[in-house]
């Protein structure tokens, strides 16, 4: 009986040791790419449950005359040791030669390092759906993080 109930107890323990990830409370930073001339965008980033989290970017250029806002629902599930990796989907307006809304996705990978910093690259598609915008825009980013 005591063989048994070890041996449960380590399959329990493993099962819910691969599993289990920490995605922190709040991160904030920036995200570098190229997203509609705006370049780089001031990022954040909420948890609302265990494996599910919010972002909020914003990018401003020209002297803040033009300006890109997202956000994003995101789930995140562990790879392995401190990678995770995501998915989501959201929506966005635009300023840029005129204003536009469009609907993102995104997919990426990041690494939460043992300090408070969170390093993860994505890559988000972005589909106009009303204003100047058409077509389908891409775009790839590295981002840098503090987390709290």
């Amino acid at each position: 009986m005591k063989k048994i109930f070890l041996m449960l107890s380590i399959i329990f323990t493993a099962t819910f040791a691969t599993n289990a990830q920490e995605i922190s409370d709040n991160t904030i930073g920036l995200r570098f790419g190229g997203g509609n001339g705006v370049g780089a965008e001031i990022t954040y980033q909420k948890a609302l449950k265990s494996n599910n989290r919010l972002e909020i970017d914003l990018g401003l250029a020209n002297e803040f005359t033009n300006f890109k806002a997202t956000a994003l629902y995101q789930w995140v599930w562990n790879l392995e040791d401190n990678f995770n990796w995501y998915a989501g989907a959201g929506a966005g307006i635009v300023s840029t030669s005129g204003a536009g809304i469009y609907a993102s996705g995104v997919v990426g990978i990041e690494y939460n390092f043992n300090a408070p910093i969170l390093l993860s690259i994505d890559y988000r598609p972005e589909i106009g759906v009303a204003g100047n915008l058409d077509g389908l825009n891409s775009d790839i980013a590295l981002s840098v993080k503090y987390q709290f």
